[in-house]
């Protein structure tokens, strides 16, 4: 798969995609990110993070015109997320006790990606796909990404926040409809 197909997956939240990405990656970022003399917990919590900063980077088109692959893009992230880390706990007592546990983050990945979904979930997804183009964008940057009305009004061009505000009433009142019946 070309990169560019890559970031258009993982534009569009394709679980596989990102699952890929996540596998691939994993041991060569701990392998990199052990010459910061960092942990193994702070390596893999910088690298987790760094996956869900990728994620949501590439949905908001962040990641388009990319002048370099995804992997070494997601090792950027996870190195400033790892010096961030050591620079706010220098601050901090370094011999704070920690319980170590010890993980098997292959399962933990495998088990998040493969969760099925239920019931209610099945209707909602096949009730928003139905939706229009409109009503996805709309409800997915309001519900899914967290913006408010007005950040909507901004990205998608209206003119008055109420014309959003009715087109989302309107979107759920279609996407209840959908799964009611």
């Amino acid at each position: 798969m070309s990169e560019h197909q890559l970031i258009l997956l993982l534009k569009e939240s394709d679980k596989e995609a990102l699952k890929m990405v996540y596998i691939e990656n994993r041991i060569p970022f701990i392998n990199f990110a052990r010459k910061f003399k960092v942990s193994e917990n702070d390596i893999v919590d910088a690298y987790q993070d760094a996956i869900i900063v990728l994620s949501e980077k590439a949905f908001k088109g962040e990641i388009d015109n990319l002048n370099c692959s995804v992997k070494t893009y997601l090792f950027g992230i996870g190195k400033y997320i790892l010096f961030e880390k050591a620079r706010k706990t220098q601050k901090k007592v370094l011999d704070f006790p920690l319980e170590k546990e010890d993980y098997n983050y292959k399962s933990i990945a495998e088990d998040f990606f493969e969760e099925a979904p239920n019931k209610l979930e099945l209707l909602l997804q096949k009730g928003f796909a139905s939706l229009g183009k409109k009503c996805k964008e709309v409800l997915r940057l309001f519900y899914y990404r967290g913006f408010t009305i007005d950040e909507i009004s901004d990205r998608l061009g209206y003119k008055d926040k109420n014309v959003v505000k009715s087109q989302k009433s309107r979107c759920i009142k279609q996407l209840k409809e959908k799964i009611n019946n």
